[in-house]
């Protein structure tokens, strides 16, 4: 009996101690639900379990060939309603990312938001909220952008919400990403919310990385050079 209830104080000690230290990671938050909070605040070691498993860590690299279908042809709908023309993004290179609001990886805003600052005379983010793993994006678009700018200062283009796996109704930039006969060798769709597809300068996809892939890797960081 003693030894139960010595057991049970140091479970009641252990749950108040990950409350405050919740609520201490998102001092600087707003409008979180207690789900966001807790992802937000355990992100780093939800990230160090997937090193040390080796869960959604897939790398795919690809020797650079012109696409089948111009990657600058591609349009998509900003998710304050204006169109995006690829077009504008020749010369630099490009990180696309599907994203979500309640998923472990929502903290990887953070760093692309800090990738996108420290290379922002070569690169170009782009995050498409997608709703498609387990329903971890039901907010509508302005909802999406208010998250996004308010708890990690995304300043990156946002796209409107959109169908990223292979399905009916995929987007047509996520079509030209996992179709070898648009893009030239690569067939892989996201595996879950924030996979990441690089296309260089010359819009020519080179990269796909799984979501436990962090973009400020070594690993990452060497194929933007």
């Amino acid at each position: 009996m003693r030894k139960l209830k010595t057991i049970s104080i140091v479970i009641i000690m252990l749950l108040a101690f990950a409350a405050v230290y919740v609520e201490f990671k998102n001092m600087h938050t707003e409008k979180l639900s207690y789900r966001q909070k807790i992802l937000h605040a355990f992100y780093p070691a939800w990230m160090w379990l997937n090193g040390i498993a080796g869960i959604n860590k897939l790398t795919l690299t690809h020797t650079a060939i012109p696409p089948p279908v111009p990657f600058y042809d591609l349009k998509a709908t900003a998710i304050d309603g204006s169109l995006f023309h690829f077009e504008k993004l020749k010369g630099k290179k490009v990180l696309i990312v599907n994203t979500a609001s309640d998923c472990g990886y929502t903290g990887q805003y953070t760093q692309l938001q800090q990738l996108q600052e420290q290379h922002w005379d070569k690169l170009v983010i782009i995050g498409f909220p997608a709703n498609d793993f387990k329903e971890q994006e039901k907010a509508d678009n302005t909802t999406i952008a208010t998250f996004c700018k308010r708890n990690f200062g995304v300043s990156f283009p946002l796209m409107q919400k959109a169908i990223v796996i292979q399905k009916e109704g995929q987007h047509e930039v996520y079509q030209w990403l996992s179709n070898p006969a648009q893009n030239g060798w690569n067939s892989k769709a996201p595996s879950w919310n924030f996979s990441k597809y690089l296309v260089n300068e010359q819009g020519m996809l080179t990269h796909y990385f799984d979501p436990g892939i962090s973009p400020l890797s070594n690993i990452f960081l060497k194929a933007l050079q």
